[in-house]
């Protein structure tokens, strides 16, 4: 079996709208693909940066898969979410981005996004907090009806993740 290590880490989030950000990732991949070893979600911690600095929590990712074939490559699902002086979570952004397919360190920024409610939808976020969410959160990663949202861009999650690859030239595949 061809098999891929993903070692790095979850770095920060900037551009979102608020500090106190946190970030719920999980790894997402094809029925091909399974894991050896390593945690396939997790939560970074709450961080309260200056004003517009980026929020660090250097998370750590340490994922150990093992594949029969390449369809279904690996993906990060990232959810942030900002915390706010009541103790209320509010959802500020969804995002994903692709495991490189070439070995080495890789410097990723993944998008985020979040949906854009009616007008009364927005105005009651902006006064209470809260706003649309998504009912499954799967559809950010498979892209099935990803094109019919309305979405607003939300902010930037930086990754840094070092890519092994192991196997894969016995299956055809140069890396």
């Amino acid at each position: 079996m061809a098999e891929l290590h993903i070692i790095g880490a979850l770095q920060g989030g900037t551009r979102f709208p608020a500090a106190s950000l946190f970030c719920k990732w999980q790894m997402v991949f094809g029925p091909a693909w399974r894991c050896v070893e390593g945690a396939l979600h997790g939560q970074t911690q709450v961080d309260e940066p200056q004003d517009g600095e980026t929020a660090k929590w250097g998370h750590p990712i340490d994922i150990h898969l093992a594949s029969k074939g390449l369809q279904g490559w690996p993906k990060i699902s990232v959810e942030v979410w900002h915390y706010d002086m009541f103790g209320r979570c509010e959802l500020y952004g969804y995002g994903f981005c692709h495991v490189p397919t070439t070995p080495g360190m890789h410097e990723l920024e993944c998008v985020c996004w979040r949906p854009a409610g009616s007008v009364m939808d927005e105005a009651k976020a902006f006064f209470i907090g809260g706003g649309p969410q998504l009912v499954s959160s799967s559809i950010v990663h498979s892209g099935a009806d990803r094109s019919r949202l309305r979405t607003v861009s939300a902010g930037v999650v930086k990754l840094r993740l070092g890519v092994i690859a192991r196997n894969f030239a016995r299956f055809g595949v140069e890396t």
